[in-house]
């Protein structure tokens, strides 16, 4: 028999999990989050901390609803884990750029901006300024940029203190972290709820079970009846001196970090679970980044290293139920950072299924075979 039981057991240590074990602990749940090892590929400790609302669901109405709030409950998200836990996350929604030095790139951007806006109205709001105007508003940025985009709704944290004070909060709470915790199997157990199988044959019982894993999610999912297979994009960064001056703007690809260094992104690469960077993207990050602000090219890169985003078929969260498994959940997404104060709060009305739970039938993973039929 399995050695403990609790009511809902959450797999996955991530800020997705941790997330969703704390809106249920805030609901009274008796919950438990096993951790992997520190060796697995873990996106929630290689992010860039963005809470973003610039683009998102240009082409998902309902995406981009879920990020409006997202965003707008951030404030209130951070002073709660400050309250909580001690710990500052350094959030900062001043607005953020997006750069461009491709017109028609900026033209294609801007298009999906008006879509956004369409679907948003006035609960978002966006700028499209020139090379010229843009430059009188921030002399460092450089010539070759032909312009910009900006939205006041953007911002960023620092993703390891804020998953620092999730895992606080979460044993503030009461909940049960455990670490190096490989689950290899799952099964519904005989007396109702699930059976979770560990990598050292130790066994552990719960009601429910929600499956947060990230890029460990796939093999676990066809156990319990889900479709949903997920897959890595690699992503690489550059971090830089600390600098004694601030910088006037914060874009999606070149964002100082509160300790004062520079990190630089923004690249995409299907590469399979390989999180190694590579030294023809780092030099490219470096010259995009120049091409922005000249100034950089005397700054010193420090550090640099890939990791891997976790992608689902069509690039949007997936939020599902299992229909042959009732009470096993799916959760996975690529914006867990932004998406974090939603996942610590009202998805636990739809974990619930209580009258006031969100419609996010748009996520379900059904929408996968729809689209392969069509």
């Amino acid at each position: 028999m399995p050695a403990q039981a609790s009511d809902t057991t959450i797999i996955g240590g991530g800020v997705v999990g941790l997330c969703t074990a704390l809106g249920l602990l805030q609901a009274g749940r008796r919950v438990t989050v096993l951790d992997g090892a520190d060796g697995d590929l873990r996106a929630s400790q290689g992010n860039f901390g963005l809470v973003w609302l610039q683009g998102k669901g240009a082409g998902f109405a309902p995406y981009a609803e879920l990020t409006r709030d997202a965003v707008a409950a951030w404030p209130n998200f951070a002073a709660m884990l400050q309250d909580v836990t001690g710990t500052g996350l350094s959030l900062d929604q001043s607005g953020g750029f997006e750069f461009f030095t491709d017109p028609v790139e900026l033209a294609d951007f801007a298009a999906d901006l008006e879509r956004q806006q369409a679907y948003l109205g006035n609960r978002f709001s966006h700028e499209i300024i020139d090379g010229d105007k843009l430059r009188r508003m921030h002399p460092q940025i450089g010539p070759a940029v032909v312009g910009a985009t900006f939205c006041a709704h953007d911002g960023h944290v620092n993703p390891l203190r804020l998953l620092r004070a999730l895992r606080r909060a979460v044993l503030a709470l009461g909940g049960d972290l455990k670490t190096d915790a490989h689950v290899t199997a799952v099964a519904e157990a005989p007396g109702g709820g699930f059976d979770l199988t560990f990598r050292d044959g130790t066994r552990h019982g719960t009601d429910r079970v929600v499956l947060c894993a990230g890029l460990g999610t796939s093999s676990l999912a066809a156990q319990l009846g889900f479709s949903t297979r997920v897959y890595p994009q690699r992503g690489e960064l550059l971090i830089t001196e600390k600098l004694g001056y601030r910088l006037p703007f914060l874009s999606s690809t070149i964002r100082q970090v509160d300790e004062g260094g520079i990190q630089i992104g923004g690249t995409k690469a299907d590469a399979g679970p390989d999180d190694s960077e590579t030294l023809d993207v780092m030099a490219g990050l470096a010259r995009q980044a120049v091409s922005v602000m000249p100034a950089l090219a005397d700054v010193r890169v420090v550090r640099a290293w890939g990791a891997l985003r976790v992608m689902s078929p069509d690039g949007y969260p997936v939020y599902a139920r299992s229909a042959r498994h009732p009470g096993a959940y799916l959760v996975t997404c690529h914006s867990g950072v932004t998406l974090a104060p939603l996942h610590a709060s009202v998805l636990t009305d739809w974990l619930d299924e209580n009258s006031n739970a969100p419609d996010l039938e748009a996520f379900d993973e059904t929408r996968f075979a729809i689209s392969d039929a069509a």
